[in-house]
């Protein structure tokens, strides 16, 4: 056969092989993980309320062309998406009819649970609330009802469901589920994943405190905000955390009031996910910085927050997200979709990271967000200095209070167990954090540095090194799903430590901080740090507590804490 191909054909066949498959092999499906640090998930997902009370001038009308132009500009870009359904829009022929005429294979249909009066009552139960729906934690959640009282709720939501839609929804969205509520809903219903609201203190009364920061995690059979350690003591349903925090501000913006400020991709907000500028960078350095395992972030608004007010931020996104999805660079998903794909490829909660490399034009600010099941820890650069601002310990073992009882006011809080907390722990004119130091020529310096690297060390750590200027060397420091190494590197022999400084007021949970480990205590649970390398001490009035290293290194053990409760 050779014979009859010429070179010249043979070259217009191989121009031609070319063009076809480079118009077919994309980089997500040449490897749907390709990128640093593996896949970047997007979830659009768009909750639907029937009527909203704290507004007259937001009327049903508006909340209805609210979600059709949401799925209008999702239609447009072709981008695949989850609406979830509050009880009574679910009952709303005009909702009925809308999304049951999207394409099955594009859209996902779930359950948003906040709680209407027509569900309570639908489920024999008196209405306690101010409104048709009210949002406050003992009325509106199922924070505010007994574990039977939830069960039934689950079953007259999931029959009117299955009645409209033919199916039982396998994803449920809130600010927050219980855990018994969550686990009924995977035992009888089969539920496949869910979601709840990013970390946040005091907003609108809801406190979700030093969880699994972004991405997804399986929770503790009798704590839903907290991670499991093993598989037999979590329920298997992957919550995703909501709303894209900015990884940089959100933590500290509020800092000193009551309720913390909101910096995320919610497209109404007008410095977040409303502003060009920070939409842009903030999926830069989603795509581009390293993540550890997978990358994650929910876009997509509420209908209460009306089209006029999220148009702009909507617009925005939207290419933005099919253009990056285009690229290769991210993978849009339904929730159903992450959530089979998380449980197929993690039997249990796994490490993850999300880094920021370079931040808006005109900061220095560097970060690094670290999850494993065992703890989550934070560090900020700004102006060459270091500050660990958070470390939150895991433990499957510690309940949330709402798991078997009833909230009895407004508000409703979940926490973890903290060993530096940077934003509670702190006031405007003095953050909270541990801090690098070391005695140069006999005082004590803070240690600078240059901008730090962030590299993957396996599928379970990260390494970060810190190029030091206040002397020559550097700080490295690994973090892996147990424990925290640290260690610097110099020729230059050097007296270094760790100090935590907090606010005056700050209530702290130390107990007792002896050379090995320290002891606490926080909401009637006891827990323990361990050294494996460094000791504990408490040298003055104005530190919390030192850390300083053994033979160059400090080692932390956040896997045996030795918890009670």
């Amino acid at each position: 056969m050779r014979n009859y191909i010429t070179k010249p054909f043979l070259g217009i066949f191989l121009v031609f092989l070319t063009i076809v498959l480079s118009s077919w092999i994309t980089p997500e499906k040449i490897n749907p993980e390709a990128g640093k640090g593996g896949l970047k998930i997007v979830n659009i997902v768009n909750f639907i309320r029937l009527l909203e009370p704290r507004d007259p001038k937001i009327t049903q009308e508006v909340l209805y062309k609210t979600v059709v132009k949401q799925v209008e500009i999702m239609k447009k870009y072709n981008l695949r998406g989850t609406f979830l359904l509050q009880y009574d829009a679910l009952m709303d022929q005009r909702y009925q009819k809308l999304l049951s005429g999207l394409p099955k294979n594009s859209f996902e249909i779930g359950a948003w649970w906040e709680l209407p009066q027509p569900l309570i009552e639908k489920a024999g139960i008196k209405w306690r609330g101010r409104y048709p729906w009210d949002w406050h934690a003992d009325v509106g959640f199922a924070t505010g009802y007994t574990p039977k009282e939830r069960e039934k709720i689950i079953d007259v939501y999931m029959a009117d469901f299955k009645k409209i839609f033919c199916y039982y929804p396998k994803s449920v969205g809130s600010w927050f589920i219980d855990a018994h509520t969550l686990n009924y809903m995977y035992e009888k219903y089969h539920i496949v994943a869910s979601s709840n609201c990013k970390d946040q203190y005091g907003t609108d009364g809801y406190t979700l405190w030093g969880g699994y920061w972004n991405q997804a995690y399986y929770p503790s059979k009798i704590n839903s905000y907290m991670p499991a350690q093993n598989a037999e003591n979590q329920i298997p349903v992957p919550i995703f955390r909501m709303l894209g925090s900015d990884p940089v501000r959100q933590y500290d913006t509020g800092l000193g009031t009551q309720r913390q400020g909101v910096i995320t991709l919610e497209p109404v907000y007008k410095f977040g996910g409303g502003d060009e500028k920070w939409v842009n960078w903030f999926f830069q350095t989603f795509t581009q910085d390293r993540s550890l395992g997978f990358n994650y972030t929910q876009a997509g608004q509420e209908n209460s927050f009306t089209w006029d007010e999220m148009a702009k931020g909507f617009e925005i996104q939207m290419p933005l997200i099919a253009k990056l999805r285009d690229e290769g660079k991210l993978k849009v998903e339904t929730m159903e979709e992450s959530g089979l794909w998380f449980s197929k490829k993690y039997k249990v909660t796994p490490a993850t990271s999300f880094s920021v490399t370079k931040d808006l034009e005109g900061s220095d600010l560097k970060t690094i967000w670290y999850n494993s099941r065992f703890y989550r820890i934070n560090m900020l650069w700004e102006n060459g200095s270091l500050r660990i601002r958070d470390i939150h310990l895991f433990n499957e073992n510690f309940p949330d209070k709402y798991t078997t009882e009833i909230a009895t006011s407004n508000e409703c809080s979940f926490y973890t167990l903290p060993i530096v907390d940077g934003y509670i722990w702190s006031k405007k004119d003095k953050l909270s954090g541990l801090r690098l130091k070391a005695l140069i020529d006999g005082k004590e310096v803070l240690l600078k540095g240059n901008d730090p690297i962030f590299t993957d060390n396996g599928l379970n750590s990260v390494h970060v090194s810190w190029p030091l200027t206040s002397i020559k060397g550097s700080l490295e420091l690994d973090l892996s799903e147990k424990q925290m190494n640290i260690k610097l590197v110099s020729k230059t022999a050097l007296n270094w430590y760790l100090d935590l400084t907090t606010a005056d007021f700050a209530q702290l949970p130390f107990n007792k901080i002896s050379s090995a480990q320290v002891d606490c205590n926080f909401e009637g649970a006891s827990y323990s740090l361990k050294a494996n390398k460094g000791t504990f001490s408490k040298p003055e009035k104005d530190i919390a507590l030192r850390l300083k290293p053994v033979n160059n290194m400090v080692s932390l053990n956040f896997g045996e804490i030795n918890f009670k409760k």
